[in-house]
């Protein structure tokens, strides 16, 4: 049996290494590192396959939310509500332009943000919502958009997680995540579901003003060479990104086929153990699954993460600080709030490996050996 990987991005590249290496090849001989013409391609690509009219390809995806919220003319001391079960670059962008996170709670069955929750946190000071498509799942984007339309707020999509799901409306109607609220940000972080072979990350917008904004930030601000409109920052995704991200764009959804295989493997082995909570499925998300993530209930994860280790299976737990519970927020004077659906998941919560490579006798080696430590231990 293979060495089981949390994500398997070598045999990954095996596999398209011969397309891969002529891009790459072809962009050194070329010379245009920064800016080559393959970045521009790619981003078209991109929009086409989202259904998108804009795509900024920028740094990484951190940079793309802080851009976003640029471009937004958010200012110091606006509230901009977030889940606090999530990755720290979610908020920590929110603290570095000195606005206000508001954290509130997930739903527990899907761990994406709570719209109850956020209808009871909006103030007059609130300007934003960035829901997270966590694990590779959709938020419930059509009750998000509708509070932000009726509170007059702006949506941010942290899509970082989930490209290439779908969402589906009450009506019947589809749309990629990253491309319902006003702005969407991803990462290619080369573990995520379409990751580069470095840093890199793309913003979203059908707004043909806020693209022009977002451009502009992500050059220095510059709506020409050196003519600065705006305080801009500097932050670019490089052709090599850019070629190997277009071929593998190609690639997308037969990725997300993979993973959801996986899934639906790890599903059925584990349904209907009493210790044992598979991931929900919304109805209204098509998941693609960039973590498998289980909800564990009187087990010990520490002891069960040390067997797994022991057994050459690797695990992870994402998150187990929640943002409202770091020490940066916590200098920067925001209240730890009590937040018991996100303290119970970051409790309770493992991810399993989860990738495009994972083969029949790996999965089964996995599910065998954590059934037998959870049975071994009731």
């Amino acid at each position: 049996m293979r060495q089981i990987q949390m994500v398997d991005t070598h045999t990954q590249y095996q596999k398209i290494k011969t397309e891969v290496d002529q891009a790459v090849i072809g962009v050194l001989e070329s010379s245009a590192f920064i800016n080559g013409k393959p970045v521009q391609t790619f981003a078209s690509n991109l929009s086409a396959y989202l259904g998108v009219k804009h795509t900024i390809p920028c740094g990484n995806g951190t940079d793309a939310l802080q851009i976003a919220m640029m471009a937004l003319g958010l200012q110091p001391g606006d509230e901009v509500i977030t889940p606090s079960f999530t990755y720290i670059a979610t908020t920590e962008v929110i603290a570095l332009l000195r606005l206000t996170p508001v954290f509130v709670e997930v739903d527990p069955e899907t761990f994406c943000i709570d719209p109850a929750a956020i209808e009871k946190a909006i103030t007059p000071r609130t300007r934003a919502i960035v829901p997270v498509h966590l694990y590779g799942q959709a938020a419930p984007m059509e009750e998000i958009m509708a509070i932000a339309a009726k509170n007059n707020l702006y949506v941010i999509e942290d899509n970082a997680q989930a490209l290439g799901a779908d969402y589906t409306f009450s009506d019947g109607v589809k749309k990629k995540t990253g491309t319902i609220g006003h702005i969407g940000c991803t990462s290619f972080y080369p573990s995520k579901n379409l990751g580069a072979y470095g840093d890199g990350g793309a913003i979203f917008t059908n707004d043909d003003e806020l693209a022009r904004q977002l451009k502009m930030i992500a050059n220095h601000g510059q709506s020409r060479r050196y003519y600065h409109d705006v305080v801009g920052c500097n932050s670019r995704l490089d052709t090599i990104q850019a070629v190997v991200l277009d071929i593998k764009l190609s690639h997308l959804d037969e990725y997300a086929s993979a993973r959801r295989a996986a899934a639906d493997f790890y599903d059925q082995a584990f349904r209907g153990n009493d210790k044992i909570r598979v991931p929900a499925r919304a109805p209204w998300s098509h998941h693609v699954f960039h973590q498998y993530t289980l909800v564990l209930e009187g087990i010990d994860r520490d002891a069960l993460s040390q067997y797994l280790a022991e057994k050459g299976i690797p695990s992870m737990i994402y998150y187990p600080v929640p943002g409202h519970r770091q020490k940066m927020f916590e200098q920067s004077g925001i209240p730890a709030k009590e937040m018991p659906v996100t303290d119970w998941l970051t409790s309770r919560v493992i991810s399993l490996p989860i990738h495009t490579e994972l083969d029949q006798e790996q999965l089964e080696y996995i599910t065998r050996t954590i059934l037998g430590f959870v049975n071994n231990n009731k």
